[in-house]
């Protein structure tokens, strides 16, 4: 009686490398189409944003009411906030952030607000409604917030003393909250 044989016939390696790890690699293929997507739409910047203890990108804008350039305020903790009208969590967040200015501006702390409204004047009107009291600058081309890669509104980055990004808020923010207050004293 002959031994039993585990081996394969000659055409069973070939059947399966060519067959069964073809089929199991066409099943894969939407798992490694998902894991690549979802590799790829994770922030690429991390938790900690290109520009945090970084210098701050410098820029000037001009508009028809003034020209800002950004090294005018060395020296000072810059509040620089990206906005527009027609935002409902900048409009929201316009009043904390005056009553932070008007509180810390003896400190050294100064709040640039760059609106990107296309609009002057509905960008006058909202200044003037709103009672906005802080430096503000419209850049409807925005060329100052594309310089720090704002892609949402409000954005908001604080800059220390030196020049360096300190930090980085994404939507609206209680400018008056006693952790922000502490937080701009320590720079």
């Amino acid at each position: 009686m002959a031994a039993a044989s585990c081996a394969l016939p000659s055409y069973g390696r070939t059947y399966y490398y060519t067959v069964v790890i073809a089929r199991w690699i066409s099943r894969s293929r939407p798992v490694v189409a998902l894991v690549v997507a979802l590799a790829m739409t994770g922030c690429s910047r991390g938790s900690r944003p290109n520009l945090v203890g970084h210098s701050a990108p410098d820029f000037a804008v001009q508009d028809s009411d003034r020209r800002v350039e950004l090294k005018q305020l060395s020296g000072k903790i810059i509040v620089l906030n990206f906005w527009a009208t027609w935002c409902p969590p900048c409009v929201e967040e316009m009043p904390s952030l005056g009553a932070m200015q008007s509180q810390m501006q003896p400190r050294g702390v100064q709040v640039l607000a760059v609106s990107i409204d296309e609009d002057g004047a509905a960008y006058h009107r909202f200044l003037q409604e709103h009672n906005i009291r802080f430096l503000t600058v419209r850049d409807p081309a925005q060329s100052s917030s594309a310089l720090y890669g704002t892609r949402g509104w409000p954005e908001t980055y604080i800059i220390d003393r030196r020049g360096i990004v300190r930090r980085k808020f994404i939507g609206p923010i209680n400018w008056t909250d006693p952790e922000i207050l502490e937080y701009l004293q320590t720079l």
